[in-house]
């Protein structure tokens, strides 16, 4: 039975009793809150994790087997990276393909032509697992991954150009790479004729270049790349859900995810949709995928709703100074 939006709320509190027993990490946590499990009746009330914690804990729930794979982050120069460990690779790969499906239509109507150096120089990325299955499924000879064979990457989408067969075409780039093509003086002009591209970033410069605003990254790629807008996706290693956005950084979030926003001086109070609906907090992410790990993660995003209920922007990220989350077992 697929999951319904009704039931969103009673799930997730089953699966945060379910956590606060038998993920030791976060019992000891909410221990530390002194947070009885038992008294949480609403959404709101739920402590989130702080996400560094994957950066020093294993976050695991229960006894599952061994992973399929441990997923880890990038990290930057001076900080540690996390890890995600993947126990139930099924799941993850349902999930993932069905919030795509749901957002864009089937992925065997795709061509996918993932422009992803930073992350294909690693073995263990979320995002290359993810991508890699939606290929799959793609059944396409012209779907595929691209490190530096960037002229390649130029005469597939040229190919699809001139010989269009029904299919939509995916362009998905870490940002770093997709501006350094962008602005690299290479005749782009083909493109006009493809009315049926999607050009998507994954945000970040992962230290490449310097960091510009979303506006700003956008008005560069949609002109060079003759796209009427830039679509986004929302994910990182310690989440197996995802969010969307059909452009102006406006996310909508998988079925198995919902976001909450807390209060930027104080972590643990929290609100919905519902209330203060135009200011701005930390992200918190509820994500059902994360059975096996934690559901509930602080993000150091900063976030703004926007008008429809669940949709929201990603606004930034806290520095170091901003960081007012509790820290307890952090180090």
């Amino acid at each position: 039975m697929l999951l319904q939006p009704a039931d969103f709320e009673s799930l997730a509190l089953k699966i945060f009793i379910y956590q606060a027993q038998y993920n030791a990490v976060y019992k000891e946590y909410l221990a530390h809150l002194n947070i009885k499990p038992e008294n949480i009746s609403e959404l709101t009330e739920i402590p989130f994790l702080p996400i560094q914690f994957f950066k020093n804990h294993q976050i695991r729930t229960g006894q599952p087997s061994d992973p399929t794979v441990i997923f880890q982050s990038s990290g930057t120069t001076g900080h540690s990276a996390s890890r995600h460990a993947l126990y139930d690779a099924p799941l993850y790969e349902m999930v993932a393909s069905r919030i795509f499906n749901e957002k864009y239509g089937d992925l065997k109507n795709f061509h996918i032509l993932a422009l992803l150096p930073s992350y294909l120089e690693r073995n263990n990325s979320s995002l290359v697992y993810m991508m890699q299955h939606f290929i799959d499924q793609t059944d396409s000879d012209l779907s595929g991954f691209y490190l530096h064979n960037i002229d390649e990457m130029l005469e597939r989408l040229k190919q699809l150009s001139k010989n269009p067969d029904g299919k939509n075409v995916l362009l998905l780039g870490v940002t770093f790479a997709l501006l350094d093509l962008a602005e690299s003086g290479t005749d782009l002009s083909f493109l006009k004729s493809m009315s049926n591209l999607t050009v998507m970033d994954t945000g970040g410069m992962k230290g490449r270049r310097q960091e510009l605003l979303r506006e700003e990254v956008h008005d560069i790629l949609t002109k060079n790349f003759f796209v009427p807008r830039i679509h986004s996706e929302y994910g990182m290693t310690e989440l197996l859900s995802q969010g969307y956005s059909y452009g102006s950084g406006l996310f909508e979030p998988g079925f198995s995810m919902r976001v909450l926003l807390r209060d930027v001086n104080d972590p643990f109070s929290t609100f919905d949709h519902n209330i203060n609906a135009t200011k701005t907090g930390g992200i918190n992410v509820i994500d059902l995928a994360n059975l096996d790990s934690c559901s509930f993660i602080e993000t150091q995003d900063l976030g703004r709703f926007g008008e429809a209920s669940g949709t929201f922007y990603v606004m930034g990220r806290f520095d170091n100074s901003d960081i007012r989350g509790c820290n307890l077992m952090v180090l």
